[in-house]
C-alpha cells in the first residue's frame, strides 16, 4: 500500500493515481493536535488493513493532482539518522571511519516538511548541503532486536532529504533546523518492497543529476540499523530512520529546486529560500 497524508492532515491510500480517504477508519480528526492518529494507525495497521482495503475497493478516490500532499511521516517520537553509511561518501567527506565508529544521531521531528514545501536556510554565509537518503519507518515497538528479526519491525519506506549546515556544532544541531528533513511523497508498506537492500535512488539539483546510488552500497543495511538503534533506545511505531547518503553531496542556495526519486517509492521536489 502507498500511504499519504494530504490537505488538512487527512490520511489516504494512493492507488492508480487516485487518493482514497481513510481518515475515518484510522480516527483522524480535523484540527487534532498532536496528530496521534497516524502513530496509532501505524501501530494497529494489521488490524485496520482489511477495513482500509475494503474502503479503497468500494470507495471513490480523488485525483492525486487535486490534493495537497503533506509529509507522510507525521509526529514521530524521534528521527534517527545514520552518518557515513556509504564508502564513496566517506571518501568525499575526508573521514577515515564508517558508521560503526560513529553510531547514529537524532534529528528533531519538527524539522520534517513535505513535498512542494520550502527549505529555509538559517545562514547565508555558511554552506548548507542536500543529502538524498532512503527512510524506513518503524512498525512496532522494538528493543534489543536482532538483525535476523529486524526487517519484521519495519512498517515501510519513504524518500528523505537530510539537509545539513556545515560547521563545528554537533550533527544533531546542524541537521535539526526547521524544514531540514523533507519527507515524501508517500510511505510504501514493506510488503511492496521485497528487497530493501536493492533500492536505486537519485537526487537532482535544478535538474542536474547529483546523486545516484543503490542501498546495496550501504555499510550497515536496514536490518543492522534497526538492530543497533534498538540496542541504544526503544523504537516506537512511526519512528523514522534515515539510512545515510551516498557520494555527490553538495551545497544549496536560495532559488534552488531539489528533487529526490527513490525506486518503487516515488519522486518529490522542494524549493530553497532564505529563512
Amino acid at each position: 500500500m502507498r500511504l499519504v497524508i494530504f490537505d488538512a492532515l487527512r490520511m489516504g491510500i494512493l492507488k492508480d493515481g487516485q487518493v482514497y480517504d481513510v481518515s475515518d477508519i484510522v480516527g483522524a480528526r480535523a484540527g487534532e493536535w498532536p496528530p496521534v492518529f497516524w502513530v496509532k494507525a501505524i501501530a494497529n495497521f494489521g488490524q485496520l488493513r482489511p477495513r482500509i482495503e475494503a474502503a479503497v475497493s468500494k470507495g471513490k478516490g480523488r485525483p492525486l493532482e487535486s490534493v495537497h500532499l503533506r509529509a507522510p511521516v507525521l509526529f514521530p517520537s524521534k528521527v534517527i539518522a545514520a552518518p557515513v553509511n556509504y564508502k564513496l561518501h566517506m571518501q568525499e567527506m575526508g573521514v577515515s571511519d564508517p558508521i560503526d565508529q560513529f553510531g547514529v544521531f537524532l534529528k528533531a521531528p519538527s524539522s520534517i516538511i513535505g513535498p512542494g514545501e520550502t527549505i529555509r536556510l538559517p545562514y547565508l554565509d555558511r554552506r548548507t548541503d542536500y543529502e538524498a537518503e532512503v527512510g524506513l519507518v518503524v512498525g512496532k515497538t522494538a528493543k534489543d532486536v536482532k538483525a535476523a528479526d529486524a526487517l519484521g519491525y519495519i512498517f515501510g519506506y519513504t524518500c528523505v532529504m537530510d539537509i545539513t549546515v556545515r560547521g563545528k556544532e554537533d550533527r544533531s544541531t546542524r541537521k535539526s533546523f526547521d524544514t531540514f528533513t523533507p519527507v515524501g511523497p508517500v510511505l510504501v508498506t514493506a510488503d511492496e518492497i521485497p528487497d530493501s537492500q536493492n533500492i536505486e535512488f537519485k537526487l537532482w539539483l535544478n535538474g542536474a543529476l547529483k546523486q545516484h546510488a543503490n542501498t546495496s552500497d550501504m555499510f550497515w543495511g536496514m536490518a543492522k540499523l534497526v538492530e543497533y538503534a534498538s540496542s541504544v533506545m526503544t523504537l516506537y511505531p512511526g519512528d523514522l530512520v534515515s539510512t545515510g547518503t551516498p557520494q555527490g553531496v553538495g551545497p544549496i542556495k536560495p532559488g534552488d529546486e531539489v528533487t529526490i526519486e527513490v525506486e518503487r517509492i516515488g519522486r518529490m521536489s522542494v524549493t530553497v529560500e532564505a529563512k
